[in-house]
């Protein structure tokens, strides 16, 4: 099993090599960037430069929002955002400009700032925002509880829904039950992911029928001045609906995956066997055929909470105004932040191919005759 790991281990290095490299040339034909950004604003006061066809790290352009800007300032800021240096002539000792006539402008390879975001990397060194004051790290971290908090909510009640739901309709196949209830699970999976917590807040929150939750945040403006007690109401009155929204959209898939597993199991000899000794209905599901049931269920927890942590992220901390990563990731999309955008990508690359090593552990952890390493020779 060391072996096992120690391969997978090792593949992480090209995996995440090809993931970045893929997003970073992505971005080098994304129209408009940062400085374009930038220069709208100060032009226009908007927040976004959609229209332009310049690539971001182009060194010429010919883009409409550099009208009327000084190209020495054009320069300086290509320079603080890693596009280009600014070198001057030896013995200069004033503050390297572009403006400066013993400066001028060099611009950066691709190649050469994709090498240098790679050896930042590997010292864990995501730089700063171009947008925030802070370095990616302070802000991932920041941002972080908020979007853990809501997917493992979400990810453990649907697990608690799922699996009796799932071990019921196995039970009932073919029953009326088990017809009612697919029809509601296949409904609910069919909602677009968007669509669920815009109808919850229409909903629940003070839309057009009942205001019996927060429209919006973690928790309300006198946090600070309650008890423990009132703290821990207040939070899941807060989380109610973004949970919700979160686990409408995930369940389907993990009940229907339960049903599936349970069925196969209950067909085979040694459920027979154990019927035919004379053991009752719950001990044969519980004591022979749960286990086996469960193995694909329970080995899966790690990637179910990555799929529910990122999946449906964007739509619910944007519709319910939580600020954790996936308002991050669509703010720094629009804005292109590309320090942010990068760095999450490679945070959350990283996450996914150590949360698949732990569910192959899992599986053997739970089910001690797999054996990965034979499998693969």
């Amino acid at each position: 099993m060391a072996a096992y790991i120690l391969r997978r281990l090792l593949l992480i290095i090209p995996t995440l090599f090809g993931i970045m490299l893929l997003n970073f040339a992505v971005i080098q034909f994304a129209p408009g960037g940062p400085i374009e950004q930038l220069i709208a604003e100060l032009q226009e006061g908007a927040t976004g430069a959609e229209g332009g066809g310049h690539m971001a790290f182009s060194a010429d352009s010919s883009y409409r929002g550099r009208q009327g800007i000084d190209p020495a300032l054009i320069a300086d800021l290509e320079a603080q955002f890693g596009f280009a240096r600014i070198i001057c002539e030896e013995g200069y000792t004033g503050t390297p400009t572009a403006a400066a006539p013993e400066c001028e402008r060099v611009a950066i390879p691709v190649w050469e700032r994709f090498g240098i975001m790679l050896w930042n990397y590997v010292r864990l060194d995501f730089g700063e925002s171009f947008r925030r004051s802070a370095s990616v790290t302070d802000i991932i971290l920041e941002k972080l509880p908020v979007s853990v908090s809501l997917g493992l909510w979400a990810t453990v009640i649907s697990y608690l829904i799922s699996i009796p739901l799932g071990i019921r309709k196995a039970v009932k196949d073919g029953t009326t039950f088990d017809t009612t209830t697919s029809g509601v699970i296949i409904a609910a999976y069919a909602l677009p992911g968007f669509l669920v917590p815009v109808v919850l807040l229409v909903l629940f929150a003070g839309g057009s029928y009942w205001d019996l939750f927060p429209l919006r945040g973690l928790y309300s403006d006198d946090w600070a001045q309650m008890g423990l007690g009132e703290k821990i109401v207040d939070y899941f009155w807060h989380i109610a609906l973004p949970v919700a929204a979160y686990t409408i959209s995930g369940f389907a898939t993990l009940t229907l995956l339960t049903k599936n597993s349970f069925l196969d199991e209950i067909k085979k000899q040694y459920v027979m066997t154990a019927r035919a000794k004379g053991l009752g209905q719950t001990r044969v599901l519980y004591g022979h055929v749960f286990r086996n049931a469960m193995l694909i269920v329970i080995a899966g927890f790690p990637a179910a909470f990555v799929s529910v942590f990122f999946a449906g992220s964007i739509f619910v901390e944007t519709v319910f105004s939580l600020d954790g990563l996936g308002l991050l990731g669509f703010e720094s999309v629009v804005t292109r932040d590309y320090p942010v955008v990068l760095g999450t990508l490679f945070i959350f690359g990283l996450l996914g191919l150590v949360i698949k090593l732990i569910s192959d552990l899992v599986y053997v952890w739970i089910d001690p005759r797999i054996d990965f390493e034979r499998r693969e020779g």
